[in-house]
């Protein structure tokens, strides 16, 4: 012991340290070991990598689809590694395009519209040595011109916002986050290569990081993230996180301030959107991380337990297990739909008028809660529809409920209307109404709407006031206007006495009132109800 401390004093290498290979030892598992079923490698994925073998480059699928495929899992998404750069890679492919600046990678297009599919293509980068590497000031917004040409850069704390430096296979797996992240498949001989033990920790269950854990978390951040979702994704199968890997997280997370808001925002929404919602708060809770990472997701964390945003991160789950798409709209709006009542329901006790006052409390829920990292453009724009959608569910007569159902957005705003009903805060009869009307053809919508108005016409009258808005303030100027126009009444009413008294007072003719019946009354029952209608969804 007091050997080891001397020669580290001295310098000298120790028997352990002249042993270890930071880029660990190649193996190549056979399909005898690993178990992959090739009919659930996706075929584009096929392509990318014979095109480049064909092309004289090496290429394996690589990363999470890997160790998907280990555990027997059909992967969502499929990442090729290849020594070809970027620029190479792009002109072996009709419709592929290099993206990004931290890391320059290569997305391969198949297909269009919805149904396109991208294979995401990465240059081996070299191993990462942030004594080599250029340290800048700042952070990548604040330093963007310093950035401009550099291949590896570091800020103050180590963390990397430039690794574009190419390198042998070996290294790539050294600087890949989890052992069983950096195995390479090939598709064609069906060998896996692993550097780090992954094989071994999948069947052991185990998520271990590739070198010192800290200084990983140093480097990325975001990492630490990634160590939560993975936990999450695989507790199912019974992974647990390394107690090595897990133990520099919490005292690593205030590195996460320093990260770029939009792409935390991104990283908020993999944890929330990947199909295990409720696991990722859970293990966020267990490793002792429910508050601090982002400000958004500690509203998530904090409301989970809520009946209602419990409903829609379930509902956001099982959606994902189905193959169904999911909207960080409708997510973020069942999340924040407290916020948004609370300020609405404030307005309207102060006289304001329920639209205005609405849009009021939306516009303040984006300003305290989102900000301008998401909450402008079209995610802004879906969560204020659902949101303004809810009130007008409310109104079931005249042409309100067929423009309704016409709205892009009316699915989006039915499921929140349903959410609501699951845990009684609306009624179960208004959306299973709006269920059945939907779905009905146009005879039966009528009926529908008649028999609202059914149920209104039984209901007695309660003669409710109507909503005002709240009085301003007086001011010096207003009340002079005021003042004045008060006086232009007064002196219009007094010409009209004097007027009227020189001429003879011409007799009244007294208006017959009609008697309601038959279909005069019919029509002014409907006529009053579409006006209601209307004036509802102002």
């Amino acid at each position: 012991m007091i050997k080891t401390i001397i020669d580290k004093l001295l310098g000298k290498a120790t028997a352990a340290s002249k042993t270890k290979n930071p880029f660990g030892k190649r193996e190549e598992v056979g399909v005898d070991v690993h178990n992959i079923d090739p009919k659930l490698v996706d075929r584009r994925a096929l392509d990318v990598c014979s095109t480049l073998k064909e092309a004289g480059f090496e290429a394996y699928i690589v990363g999470g689809a890997v160790r998907d495929l280990v555990l027997g899992l059909r992967p969502k998404d499929f990442d090729v590694a290849t020594n070809a750069t970027p620029e190479q890679v792009k002109s072996l492919f009709r419709r592929a395009f290099i993206i990004g600046r931290r890391f320059r990678i290569v997305h391969v297009v198949y297909g269009r519209g919805r149904e396109n599919e991208v294979i995401e293509v990465t240059t081996f980068r070299a191993f990462l040595d942030s004594s080599k590497a250029e340290q800048v000031q700042g952070n990548e917004k604040t330093s963007k011109a310093a950035l401009a040409g550099m291949k590896l850069a570091v800020d103050e704390s180590g963390r990397v916002l430039r690794d574009n430096v190419w390198g042998p296979q070996n290294e790539d797996a050294a600087r890949r986050d989890f052992t069983v992240n950096a195995m390479y498949y090939d598709p064609q001989t069906q060998i896996v290569v692993d550097y780090h033990k992954g094989i071994r920790d999948s069947q052991k269950h185990v998520l271990r990081m590739i070198g010192d854990p800290a200084t990983r978390y140093r480097e990325d951040p975001v990492r630490i993230i990634r160590a939560v979702r993975f936990a999450a994704k695989l507790s199912k199968k019974g992974f647990t996180l390394d107690p090595k890997t897990a133990k520099p997280l919490v005292e690593c997370a205030q590195l996460l301030q320093e990260v770029p808001q939009s792409r935390m925002f991104d990283e908020m929404l993999k944890l929330l959107q990947t199909g295990h919602s409720l696991a990722s708060i859970e293990q966020l809770r267990l490793l002792g991380l429910a508050k601090g990472i982002y400000p958004l997701l500690d509203v998530v964390v904090d409301r989970a337990d809520l009946p209602f945003v419990q409903a829609a991160l379930m509902d956001t789950d099982r959606r994902v297990a189905e193959g169904k798409s999911v909207a960080p709209s409708f997510l973020l709006a069942c999340v924040l739909w407290q916020d948004v009542k609370a300020g609405w329901d404030k307005r309207m006790l102060k006289g304001e008028h329920p639209h205005p006052a609405l849009q009021d409390a939306i516009d303040d829920v984006f300003h305290h809660r989102i900000g301008d990292v998401s909450g402008r453009g079209k995610l802004a724009a879906d969560m204020r529809e659902i949101w303004v959608m809810q009130p007008r569910f409310e109104k079931r007569t005249g042409s309100t409920p067929f423009g309704m159902i016409a709205q892009a957005r009316f699915r989006a705003g039915f499921d929140f209307l349903r959410l609501r009903a699951d845990v009684s805060e609306v009624d179960e009869a208004l959306a299973n109404w709006w269920q059945e009307f939907q779905q009905a053809d146009e005879a039966r919508r009528e009926d529908l709407i008649a028999q609202v108005r059914e149920e209104q016409r039984a209901k007695p009258k309660t003669g409710a006031a109507k909503p005002k808005r709240a009085p301003r303030k007086p001011t010096a100027a207003s009340e002079a206007q005021e003042d004045s126009s008060l006086d232009q009444v007064a002196q219009q009413a007094m010409d009209s006495d004097s007027a009227g008294s020189a001429d003879a007072p011409a007799k009244k003719r007294r208006r017959r009132r009609r008697k309601p019946g038959g279909a005069d009354a019919g029509a002014a029952a409907a006529g009053g109800n579409g006006a209601d209608a209307a004036g509802h969804g102002d």
